[in-house]
This record gives structure tokens, C-alpha cells and sequence, in this order.
């Protein structure tokens, strides 16, 4: 069960976090996985047992040569994770810079729709197509406006895509985590969700990249070959409502507030 033996798979922003997580559980489940990532991860996939090719997900031809290539060879893919995305410091939508939303939506959404694309062209029918959005696109905090919406967008096109490659039998979904532990949890001027997601997290902590990525490999696996068009929530609870950590936290403000 959940054997990914014989199967073929492209990550992209594999060289870290959750994109790493992917890239080791999919290698120890029998899988031959391309890493892709934007630095040089040669060593580390050296290292891992897989192949690397540097490729940044915002320019076209770049990810068009990223996924040819991982089907030359190998043979045509079964799996493609399109993980690679950003964040940007807070910024509230009367501050809003245009360049900075158009940033993320290179990486986070444009990024994603390259990755569909030219996944779904080297792929074999049958195959599973999984995206990285967010629990943001479910509402998130002040400030991350821009994230939010690249996230809405990647919920966006999984559901647009599930529809057009269902003919092929390719499923596409997309994980919707809330904060991860990786090093993009801990990105300068990124500090409200980091200070809060203890509180609001029901299960009190943030996502482990290996938690999510057990959701991928769940997704991407023959045993869920009736799951597509779906946005998965890995959030701890979050979209089920606040936990008693939050209410303990107001209960306690309240209490100091009133020297009581």
C-alpha cells in the first residue's frame, strides 16, 4: 500500500522544508525523483539519491526543460509536486507595492500553472499532479494579503486543472497547510504568524514538513485514484475554529488587564 515503486516524480523548491520532506519520503517509498529547486542542491540530492536540476519556477522555459528533461530520462512522469513558493514581509493592502504581489504570484501561482502545464504534458495518463497552496486561502492575518491571494490562486487552478486532465485520468489537488516548521516560517518581517499560530492552532504547534508531506504521498499514490479537484486542509484544526489556547489567551489578558 502506498508503494511509489517504479514511479516517476518531479518536486520543485525540493532543496528545503517541506519540499525536502517530499523528496526523501517519496526516494524511500521507491520513487525516482527529479529534484528541482531555484539554488544549486546538486550535492544534497547526491546525497539523497535523486537527480537535481536547477530551474526557477517563475521563468517558462526554464520548467518547460525542467519537466522534458526529467521525461528523457527517466520516461514520462507519474508524479509532479509543484511545492516552490515565498513569502513576503507584511504589508497591509493601504501599503500595498504592485511589484510585490507580482512577485509572489510569479512564484506561488504563475509558478504553480507552469508546473501543471508542462507536468501534464510529459506525463502519462494516470498520473497525479499535487500543489502546495495554503491554509491562508481559507482567510489568514493582517498584513499577508498578497500571500493570501497567491494561495487563493493556487486552490484556483488545481480545481480548473482537475477538470481539463480528468480525461487523462490525471488527478490534480492541492495541500493547504498552515505554518510549517521551515525555515520560511522564520522569514524577516513574517513575525505576527509565527508569535500566533501557537494560539490559534487548536493542536497547538506548528506542521511538521513531514506531516504534509505524508499528505502528498498520500494524494499522489494509487490508492487514491478517486481524489481530484480537492484542497486538503493539514492546518491542526485551524479551519474547525480557535482552540482553548486562544480563549486561554484572551481569558489571561482579560485577568491582567484587570489586576484580577
Amino acid at each position: 500500500m502506498f508503494s511509489l515503486k517504479g514511479k516517476i516524480a518531479v518536486v520543485t523548491g525540493g532543496g528545503s522544508g517541506l519540499g525536502l520532506a517530499t523528496v526523501k519520503r517519496f526516494v524511500a517509498a521507491g520513487a525516482a525523483v527529479v529534484m528541482a529547486d531555484k539554488r544549486d542542491c546538486s550535492q544534497l540530492a547526491e546525497e539523497i539519491g535523486c537527480t537535481f536540476i536547477q530551474t526557477d519556477v517563475t521563468k517558462e522555459e526554464q520548467v518547460e526543460r525542467l519537466m522534458k528533461t526529467a521525461a528523457e530520462l527517466f520516461g514520462p512522469l507519474d508524479i509532479v509536486i509543484n511545492n516552490a513558493g515565498i513569502i513576503m514581509p507584511e504589508q497591509r493592502i493601504d501599503d500595498a507595492v504592485l511589484e510585490d504581489y507580482e512577485k509572489l504570484f510569479r512564484v506561488n501561482a504563475l509558478g504553480v500553472l507552469l508546473g501543471i502545464k508542462y507536468g501534464a504534458r510529459n506525463m502519462k495518463d494516470g498520473g497525479s499532479i499535487v500543489n502546495t497552496a495554503s491554509n491562508s486561502a481559507n482567510g489568514d492575518f493582517s498584513g499577508y494579503g498578497a500571500y493570501i491571494a497567491s494561495k487563493c490562486a493556487v486552490v484556483g487552478i488545481t480545481k480548473a486543472a482537475a477538470i481539463e486532465y480528468a480525461d487523462r485520468g490525471i488527478r490534480v489537488n492541492c495541500i493547504c497547510p498552515n505554518t510549517i516548521d521551515t525555515p520560511m516560517a522564520y522569514a524577516d518581517g513574517c513575525e505576527t504568524e509565527l508569535q500566533v499560530v501557537g494560539i490559534l492552532t487548536p493542536l497547538g504547534r506548528m506542521c511538521k514538513p513531514e506531516e504534509a508531506a505524508a499528505l502528498i504521498h498520500f494524494l499522489v499514490s494509487d490508492d487514491c485514484r478517486y481524489i481530484t479537484g480537492e484542497d486538503i486542509y493539514i492546518d491542526g484544526g485551524m479551519k474547525a475554529g480557535h482552540g482553548d489556547n486562544k480563549i486561554r489567551f484572551i481569558l489571561d489578558g482579560l485577568m491582567k488587564e484587570k489586576n484580577l
